[in-house]
């Protein structure tokens, strides 16, 4: 009877054992968790702030491409390209 008595509390104690460490285990597994819920949300605060920036540089490149596009149109670019030019010999001299 010792002996069954013996391997019933071994039993337990092995049974006791595996619980603690499913325990820890699923403890830190918590806590890695929540830390990386804190990077995912500063991610997606700092990716929403990229795309508010590229909106609005994707909009100042269309208004001076529009802008280029009208001057191209007009001919004032051939001006312009002239006058940078005369102004390059200008500050050379």
């Amino acid at each position: 009877m010792m002996l069954e008595g013996s391997s019933s509390d071994a039993s337990t104690e092995i049974l006791e054992r595996q619980w603690f460490a499913a325990y820890k285990a699923a403890s830190a597994m918590r806590a890695q968790c929540e830390a990386l819920l804190d990077v995912m949300a500063s991610a997606e605060k700092d990716w929403n702030r990229a795309r508010l920036r590229l909106s609005d540089l994707e909009t100042l490149r269309d208004a001076l491409g529009e802008e280029l596009a009208a001057r191209d149109a007009r001919g004032d670019l051939d001006a312009l390209d002239k006058s940078l030019r005369e102004g390059r010999e200008l500050s050379a001299a």
